[in-house]
């Protein structure tokens, strides 16, 4: 495999960000980022997909040293991570989706770890999610056939911890670092020299699939895949609109080509059940779409979006009538408390919730570090309370569900 050649200064970490139509998810990525990569001679890219958002403006005002690459058109994922990696010069490549934050340790920690471990390809982290909770998708096992086929069936989901249960590992440790087969795209640090011997990511894949596919490429070239215990929040798929008809046909192909690139010389005994079972995941999921648009089109109301939200915001004295402001203008139900992480470091933990079906808890990053938010909320989980940021730098409240300023 030819290497890639670049003839600039090497640096220790490239970062790559691809983003489509998450202006401020992608702002507050960064803000996170550089946080984390604070001492680490690192350079940053940004791929955008042809938002036509402001995006691209507001990064290269906000964030000039990152290197802003403006696309005409929709490259999709693996192409656009393409174009930035071949324009990179970091000992190590860090593919990062736009909606994420992260914690302050997470870079130097995933890298001090690839420096201990020369064998180490690639390396993932564990995925929080806004409630706390974190996502099995951050530790997956191959998806051999009979894998692919306990997870489309709900074998998986219903023995998580038995052999079913292979594609997301759920026997491992959250806090141990371990061997995994598939790193997320969503956060994976790979080796340079990796790279250089296994390619770059397959463009066949538009979006989905190819960091599974590249996972298996860095494995069988004699590489590990690796688990760490860092944190970063995934607001899971707000980058990638996942109620769309459009997510449900990339999604589904994408698992057809990974199926034919990598067992199409199995026997139709077996490649014909999970052949079935991935189109017929994708038939229930286009119908109970079009369930959802026609009932929407009735004028049927969701009851779960008119259940009562309340929010809470912590908040310095500072922000406080920034944030007050906000919740006037968005007529939200909240109440303000004002404090940091030295007056409140247990945060939300130490306070009454509201008695509602969704509370959502913002905290200022000005005042709170992302890390310690994210401990905060993994270590305080309830049903309905998720996470919320306000930065007085944007003047924006993001939750998973939206952004309010």
């Amino acid at each position: 495999m030819q290497k890639l050649k670049n003839s600039r200064k090497m640096v220790k970490l490239s970062v790559v960000i691809v983003s489509y139509k998450v202006r401020a998810y992608v702002e507050q990525c960064l803000m996170s980022l550089l946080r984390s990569l604070r001492d680490i001679d690192a350079e940053v890219f940004v791929v955008d997909n042809n938002s036509h958002d402001g995006t691209v403006q507001l990064i290269r005002s906000r964030f000039p040293h990152v290197k802003v690459m403006d696309s005409s058109h929709n490259l999709g994922f693996a192409r656009a991570n393409n174009a930035a990696i071949r324009q990179s010069t970091g000992e190590y490549v860090l593919l990062l989706n736009p909606d994420t934050i992260v914690a302050e340790d997470t870079i130097s920690t995933v890298l001090d770890f690839m420096d201990a471990h020369p064998q180490a390809g690639s390396a993932g982290v564990a995925m929080q999610c806004v409630d706390g909770s974190l996502a099995p998708e951050s530790r997956r096992g191959r998806p051999t056939p009979m894998t692919a086929f306990y997870k489309m069936c709900g074998l998986c989901a219903m023995f998580p911890r038995s052999r079913f249960g292979r594609y997301y590992m759920g026997g491992m440790s959250w806090s141990e670092a371990g061997h995994i087969d598939v790193v997320s795209g969503a956060f994976c640090m790979m080796r340079r020299s990796a790279l250089d011997r296994v390619g770059l990511l397959d463009e066949d894949f538009f979006m989905y699939g190819e960091d599974i596919d590249l996972s298996c490429r860095i494995a069988d070239a004699g590489y590990e895949n690796w688990y760490i215990p860092a944190h970063i929040l995934h607001y899971k798929g707000e980058s990638s609109h996942q109620s769309s008809f459009r997510y449900v046909h990339v999604f589904y192909n994408a698992m057809l080509i990974f199926f034919r690139k990598h067992y199409g010389s199995v026997s139709h005994l077996v490649a014909l059940p999970i052949k079935a079972a991935i189109l017929l995941k994708a038939t229930i999921a286009l119908f109970s779409m079009q369930m959802r648009a026609i009932r929407r089109a009735l004028g049927f109301v969701d009851p779960q979006r008119m259940r009562r939200a309340a929010y809470i915001f912590i908040c310095t004295k500072d922000s406080e009538s920034k944030c007050r402001d906000i919740a006037l203008r968005n007529a939200l139900e909240a109440t303000f408390v004002v404090g940091d992480a030295h007056k409140l470091p247990q945060g939300h933990a130490c306070m009454p919730l509201p008695d509602a079906h969704k509370v959502y808890v913002v905290y200022d990053t000005d005042a709170f570090a992302f890390g310690q938010v994210l401990r905060l909320f993994r270590e305080n989980q309830h049903k309905g309370v998720s996470m919320g940021t306000f930065s007085s730098k944007t003047g924006n409240v993001i939750t998973y569900e939206e952004v309010l300023s």
